[in-house]
Parts: C-alpha cells; sequence; structure tokens
C-alpha cells in the first residue's frame, strides 16, 4: 500500500505536471469538487468496484479517511471509488501494486482491514 497512491501513476497535474512511476496508467488531476472546498479532508464513503482480496471484509459504505486535492480517475485499476464532486479511485490494483489514495492508518476498522490483508496478500 503506498500513501500518496498518485505517484504510483503515469504523470499528475499537481506541480505544474510531473511524470511520475508509471506502475499504472493514467493522469493524476485536479479534483472537481463543485462548491465544495477545493481540498478533500475528512471521512468518506467507499465503494467497492472489484472484488479482490485486498478489500476483503471491506463494504461499500465503510467509511476511510482522506486528505487530498488531486485524484485518480475511475478505471480499469480501480478496486474501490469515492466521491467529492466527482468520483474518483479510492483504492486501485494492477498486478501486485496497490495503491490507497486516504490514510489506512487513520482510517478506523477499515483501514486496519486493508493493512491486515495487504499483509495477507503480500506474502
Amino acid at each position: 500500500i503506498c500513501l500518496g497512491m498518485q505517484l504510483l501513476f503515469d504523470r499528475s497535474a499537481e506541480a505544474g505536471g510531473v511524470d511520475c512511476l508509471g506502475m499504472i496508467d493514467g493522469e493524476i488531476t485536479a479534483m472537481e469538487t463543485g462548491d465544495l472546498p477545493r481540498v478533500h479532508m475528512g471521512w468518506n464513503q467507499l465503494n467497492c468496484e472489484k472484488t479482490d482480496p485486498l478489500l476483503d471484509d471491506v463494504s461499500s459504505g465503510d467509511y476511510a479517511y482522506f486528505v487530498h486535492s488531486y485524484s485518480a480517475p475511475v478505471s480499469d485499476y480501480t478496486l474501490a471509488s469515492s466521491a467529492y464532486g466527482d468520483s474518483f479511485s479510492a483504492v486501485v490494483r494492477r498486478g501486485n501494486v496497490y495503491g490507497c489514495q486516504f490514510h489506512p492508518e487513520r482510517s478506523g476498522a477499515t483501514g486496519a482491514k486493508i493493512l491486515a490483508n495487504f499483509l495477507k496478500v503480500s506474502i
């Protein structure tokens, strides 16, 4: 699991546009938040898009703690999404590379489940 999962993607619009690690296809863009504050900070619900061992015992509607203003679009790599203004990827996977947009260590029981699941899939 990578905090700052945006680093895993091809490119990010942050800091005027930078190349990233390119482990997951896609570009990180500024969030479209409408009338909401630009920085998404706080608890928000997950929507499980796909079944994956990382999300065992995690359900749509479970809460995670987010702090970000840039995001990855929902794509074929999205395991779970969330919405703040527009929908965005909250958990992604490509092969054995996983990323969480939220902070699992601050996400209570949901984050603890995901961290425990990561230990299981990494063995």
